[in-house]
């Protein structure tokens, strides 16, 4: 058993994470990480109040194990997704894109553990000012929205662990148990994976995203639309479109038109691989099969106890 404080702070058996990714990461997810020893998170951002309420409540009935929510701060429905969480007692909140001081001392007045996502320095010291009981630290190789400042996971991390004394949580790029053990030897007390558990059975992703991820190769994913909410997304027809846009600088409102709206839907819960919005971490060209959370979980664990095994030998 890898024993650290966020073990202790979650109350779970392996210090590893699943990402709240929107349109990926229901109750089904969840609780399946969960049940697997790991801490499930369900994705909040593109639930309405009453799907998460349902979510909550099948989450609640399919494990009683500890499971969290993640509330994206600049997604519309923040108040009634914190009243929901306070009504069904979820105990652990992960909170991100937005300032944690708003909500963090509320939560924790209904005895939530507050986790808030950063991708800088800056925003890591006004999370532990605001009171948050641990911080992700979010290099920009990670899936999804993202940081502007493109610092990586393994520059974040140790810059973070020598300012910051609650417990870090590493994410962005980190899939394996190799690279669970890497970024824990930087400091990491625990490990968040999101496009590895795309990759399952119990995942909402379409089919179809699913294996526009099992094709990914190398260089297959970007960081863009910086001047809206970056992102970062397989290349694809929709990407090409943003391409050109920028090719022939076409203004901030251009692009807002070319977004649209339910990108990200279409692509990643519909199965419009063309134009919809595949948010997936970098990660994603070293991906090369779809199993189980809880195969997953083990495969990570049982690779990280291999590695760490074998450096001691050196």
């Amino acid at each position: 058993m890898i024993k650290t404080r966020i073990t202790d702070l979650f109350n779970i058996k392996h210090p590893i994470i699943q990402a709240g990714m929107v349109w990926c990461s229901g109750w089904e997810l969840a609780s399946a990480v969960s049940n697997a020893g790991g801490l499930g998170i369900i994705g909040s951002g593109s639930m309405y109040p009453e799907i998460l309420n349902i979510h909550l409540k099948k989450c609640k009935k399919a494990t009683r194990n500890n499971f969290a929510v993640n509330i994206p701060l600049l997604y519309p429905n923040v108040s009634e997704h914190m009243d929901l969480v306070i009504k069904h007692k979820v105990p652990i909140v992960f909170t991100s894109a937005g300032n944690p001081s708003i909500w963090t001392q509320k939560l924790k007045n209904h005895g939530i553990i507050v986790v808030h996502v950063v991708s800088n320095l800056k925003f890591a010291f006004k999370s532990r000012d605001a009171g948050v009981d641990a911080i992700v630290a979010e290099g920009f190789e990670a899936g999804g929205h993202n940081g502007l400042d493109e610092n990586t996971t393994f520059c974040l991390l140790p810059l973070l662990k020598k300012h910051i004394d609650i417990p870090l949580i590493a994410a962005g790029g980190i899939g394996s148990g190799e690279t669970m053990l890497a970024a824990m030897s930087l400091g990491a007390e625990g490990v968040q994976i999101g496009s590895r558990f795309v990759l399952s059975n119990e995942s909402s992703a379409h089919i179809n995203f699913k294996q526009e991820i099992l094709k990914a190769k190398d260089g297959d994913t970007i960081l863009t639309l910086k001047e809206l909410t970056p992102v970062r997304l397989i290349k694809n027809k929709f990407f090409k479109e943003l391409e050109m846009a920028y090719l022939e600088k076409r203004s901030v409102l251009d692009l807002k038109q070319i977004l649209g709206k339910g990108r990200a839907k279409k692509g990643m819960f519909e199965g419009d691989v063309d134009f919809g919005e595949l948010e997936i971490g970098q990660i994603s060209s070293y991906l090369d099969v779809i199993k189980s959370a809880k195969e997953i979980i083990e495969e990570i664990i049982s690779d990280f106890y291999k590695t760490r095994d074998k450096l001691n030998e050196y």
